[in-house]
């Protein structure tokens, strides 16, 4: 078997994820093929993807019709046909997640944005799209906004893999993780088998682009991988913490840290930019589609990310004196993109009744 990038870090111990989902992309061997050629290991996808899925051609239009037919519109047609592309995948992918005993061989779907700020809902909704789904390798993913947090609870409590998104800090991804132990440990007291699936996807990119135009070039495109250091100090001391090790002793899985939003924004910053930089054991990258492709032609992996942070702190005070708050830009970031899914999940459904009454008409 030949020596590729995306096989030596996949040997790193980094499981490569794709962050796309079409139906093309499944019934047209794509996804398939970057299985078998590019080491690929699960699949994630939100709002944006699948508004950019039904928008891009005719896919889709069959299973408008039927929920149309069915008297399902608006949400309910959405998650119809979501859990038709997810499903699939999750089969494509099952294979992996029973060889690797549920590590790896993971799909996500996201509950609709508009519950961003109502946990008891979230909850409600999380644990009715998982039994829907009937796979036992589908993630929903749940915000860690504050309101989110309480809804990660109450859904590993009550038995539902979660992938926990829109994080972006060291802070926002702790309280996720604690979250989510908080969790286990409720299922551990009831008598319950503690081995929840979860990973905790803190976004990348944003950063960069959020103060590409307020810092000097030398600071351009260094902000997120020091966010990402840092957050992964914070990782691995949670992993050796007491607390941890209680857990699992007790049978729980490790939450692995997913860095998310790992293409670059920066045209003129190179286009594996994230996927270099933060390669490391026990940990996930999920990315879109030309940036794995451009990986697999001509990434290299050099050595993993610095198990004591490297000089993370260092560049933070670089930015620091340059009048960037970063807890501040967390929390806006954060808002920002849980906006953001709303805008986009808005226009897919509008899209979605937009085409259900051209079929009909038609």
């Amino acid at each position: 078997m030949s020596v590729t990038p995306t096989s030596t870090l996949h040997e790193l111990g980094q499981s490569l994820w794709l962050d796309n989902i079409t139906r093309e992309l499944l019934r047209g061997g794509g996804l398939a093929a970057h299985i078998a050629e590019r080491d690929v290991t699960g699949l994630t996808s939100n709002p944006t993807i699948f508004e950019h899925a039904v928008a891009g051609g005719d896919d889709y239009d069959a299973s408008i019709r039927a929920s149309a037919e069915a008297g399902r519109s608006g949400e309910e047609a959405f998650f119809d046909l979501a859990l038709e592309d997810l499903t699939a995948a999750a089969d494509l992918f099952r294979p992996i997640h029973d060889r690797t005993g549920g590590v790896d061989g993971w799909v996500s779907l996201e509950v609709s944005p508009l519950l961003a700020h109502d946990a008891a809902t979230t909850q409600r909704v999380a644990q009715e799209l998982h039994g829907r789904a009937e796979r036992p390798n589908l993630f929903i993913k749940i915000p860690g906004t504050p309101e989110g947090i309480d809804a990660i609870e109450a859904s590993i409590f009550a038995g539902v893999p979660v992938n926990i998104t829109l994080l972006f800090s060291r802070e926002q991804y702790l309280a996720a993780a604690d979250a989510y132990m908080r969790g286990i440990e409720r299922r551990i007291a009831a008598g319950l088998d503690p081995a929840v699936g979860s990973v905790a996807s803190v976004f990348v990119s944003r950063w960069d682009k959020a103060v590409a135009d307020r810092v000097p070039d030398a600071l351009h495109n260094r902000l997120g991988i020091a966010v990402m250091q840092r957050t992964y100090v914070a990782y691995l001391e949670l992993l050796a913490s007491d607390r941890w090790r209680r857990l699992e002793a007790a049978g729980a899985r490790p939450q692995r840290v997913l860095w998310a939003s790992t293409g670059t924004k920066d045209p003129n910053a190179p286009d594996t930019l994230y996927v270099q930089a933060l390669a490391a054991p026990d940990t996930v990258n999920t990315m879109p589609e030309n940036t794995l492709l451009a990986f697999a032609d001509h990434g290299e992996v050099g050595a993993p990310l610095p198990r004591d942070g490297g000089d993370a702190e260092d560049v933070l005070a670089q930015f620091a004196a340059a009048g960037v708050d970063v807890d501040a830009l967390a929390g806006q970031l954060q808002q920002e993109g849980a906006e953001a899914f709303v805008a986009s999940w808005q226009e897919l459904l509008e899209r979605i009744s937009a085409k259900s009454q051209a079929l009909a008409a038609s």
